[in-house]
């Protein structure tokens, strides 16, 4: 319901304190804001007092020294006005450069579940165009805001000095105005909320689709999605050409109400003129102090629609940094080797907390064995290894590796000496070596070419243009399945992990490669802690201990030779179908 608040305090109070690093810069901006007032208007009342005092008389030093200090206060303005406009853009970008690396940080630290549940496209909206939008307060906002009222002020004040009755007549006008600019505000602020949402919508679609475009592809549904996203770009259009509306109406109403006044003030004071109760000069300087007086009310509607619309985009963007969806990262203990059994006493979990995956999980792996775990889909595998990472945190029961409570390791800690190969292997725009690597400094390319060499993979990755630094494309598209995967094997290796798990990772492996696939499996279980997720059961009969779950539970535990030689057997059966659809 934040869109609806007429102005967020609170929100307004943190997104200041955003500017705490640059304090001194803003209150420099403050200062200029508050000399740029007098200095502003101080022309009109020169070309006053010049008209009055020199031009009538013929004075011509006079003149001259009146037109030298005009263009000396022009001269001074325009120096005030540039390094106002720079200071404010420069503490504008300063603070969201700041807030980006912040919310980048947050985000990269939340819990799986939160991407689980909220759209890509709607974390990159935060990250990108609300934040950008909250550099607005600063260049277009309070500051500007704070400027333009004091120049409102001031032209005021120097009206009220040269004629206090033109200046009523010039005001004849100022209910009208009033009433325009809150209709304008009040308007052009509910469409700008529709844009913001309509930009989130539109970004979370074509995430999406262009993500998933071969699946698109793959299903002729070009067409559909066209259509889709012809919808989705037509109410983003016409939410924009809503605000332009409001726009085109408003500045031509404030242009006649300016020239309503602009006319009275010529009436009245011409006469004033002839009755000696104004002088020429004010008459002349009326018309620049009219400017002066219309062009702040004009654009100080739009400039606090603008320091709305940044509070909305910063109180989504805070909402975002107040969640509390971290992995709590209470553990003490830093190990620099994580040694011992894994051992799972009583796990329960549930991603909702009320429909439960695991159920009463216990099981024991001995240090440097290998565990495979077959199952049907839905049955729990995967959620194993995403709660040894503490992924996710379990609902009751223990996880432990040798005597240590893995909830009493720090996260970097657990993290760093556990590597996993997914099925789907993600690759990052970047050289092999920065996608092995991930640009650890402590991994040089020596160590990358070394477990290569140890996996099999260097020979096609030296056979690549550019070999270890050939720029691999987004997710990897320009590299086969089975290539992507060795790399993703070198990838874990490289970090010599103490605990190794493979996800399915030889399940989409085409026959060619599954043999280069299973050496390279071999060498990377070798003497280390591994747990293996497999559809394809003759890839794991040699594993030490294979665990069978169903529903959650486990169903049955132990060597391929004690599983096989049950009669009715779960882990018999899933074999002996695979066997039978092999043979």
């Amino acid at each position: 319901m934040e869109d609806k608040r007429q102005f967020d305090f609170q929100i307004f109070k943190r997104v200041l304190n955003l500017a705490t690093p640059y304090k001194s810069i803003l209150l420099f901006c403050a200062g200029l804001a508050v000399v740029l007032a007098p200095v502003t208007v101080i022309r009109p009342y020169l070309i006053k007092e010049m008209v009055d005092k020199y031009i009538f008389k013929s004075d011509i030093e006079g003149m001259i020294y009146m037109t030298c200090l005009i263009l000396g206060v022009l001269m001074v303005n325009v120096i005030l006005r540039y390094l106002f406009i720079y200071y404010t853009n420069w503490l504008g970008q300063s603070v969201i450069r700041d807030l980006r690396i912040k919310v980048f940080n947050h985000i990269t630290s939340l819990k799986l579940r939160y991407f689980d549940t909220t759209p890509i496209g709607t974390s990159t909206t935060r990250t990108i165009n609300d934040i950008e939008t909250i550099n607005s307060i600063f260049t277009q906002g309070v500051i500007t805001i704070i400027a333009d009222l004091l120049t409102l002020i001031a032209v005021l004040v120097i009206m009220t000095i040269t004629s206090w009755k033109l200046t009523l007549i010039c005001l004849t006008t100022a209910p009208f105005l009033i009433l325009a600019t809150y209709i304008f505000k009040e308007k052009v602020k509910a469409s700008f909320q529709v844009v913001r949402t309509q930009i989130q919508r539109m970004n979370a679609f074509l995430q999406e689709r262009i993500s998933g475009i071969k699946v698109v592809q793959i299903f002729n549904a070009e067409e559909q999605q066209m259509a889709t996203f012809k919808e989705i770009n037509r109410e983003y259009t016409q939410a924009n050409l809503n605000s332009i509306l409001y726009y085109a109406i408003f500045f031509p109403v404030v242009e006649i109400i300016s020239a309503i006044a602009l006319g009275l003030m010529v009436w009245w004071g011409a006469k004033g003129v002839i009755a000696n109760d104004v002088s020429l000069g004010a008459l002349i300087a009326f018309p620049l102090f009219l400017s002066l007086l219309f062009r702040p009310i004009r654009l100080l509607a739009d400039k606090f629609n603008t320091l709305q619309m940044g509070l909305v985009a910063a109180g989504r963007v805070f909402s975002l940094l107040d969640r509390d969806e971290k992995i709590n990262d209470d553990g003490k203990e830093v190990v620099k080797k994580l040694s011992g059994d894994i051992e799972f006493e009583h796990v329960d979990f549930a991603y909702n907390d009320k429909d439960y995956v695991l159920k009463d999980i216990s099981f024991k792996l001995p240090e440097c064995n290998t565990l495979a775990i077959v199952g049907s889909t839905g049955s729990g595998k995967s959620t194993i290894i995403n709660i040894l990472n503490r992924f996710y945190e379990i609902n009751s029961g223990t996880i432990k590796i040798g005597d240590q409570d893995i909830s009493e390791l720090t996260l970097e800690s657990l993290r760093s000496r556990i590597s996993i190969v997914l099925q789907d292997v993600f690759l990052f725009s970047g050289s092999v070596f920065e996608n092995i690597s991930l640009k650890n400094p402590e991994i040089t390319l020596e160590k990358v070419v070394e477990a290569s060499k140890m996996i099999g993979a260097h020979e096609f990755i030296e056979k690549l243009p550019g070999g270890y630094h050939y720029q691999v494309m987004e997710r990897g598209a320009t590299l086969s399945m089975g290539q992507r995967q060795l790399i993703s094997f070198v990838r874990a290796l490289v970090f010599n992990p103490d605990i190794l798990i493979l996800d399915e990772a030889t399940s989409s492996i085409d026959p060619e490669s599954e043999s280069v696939i299973q050496y390279a499996i071999e060498k990377l279980i070798s003497k280390r802690t591994s747990i293996i997720i497999a559809h394809r059961l003759s890839t794991i009969k040699h594993a030490d201990k294979i665990m069978v779950l169903d529903a959650g539970k486990i169903m049955e535990y132990g060597s391929h030779n004690e599983l096989i030689q049950k009669k009715e057997g779960h882990y018999k059966s899933l074999y002996e179908m695979q066997f039978i659809e092999v043979g």
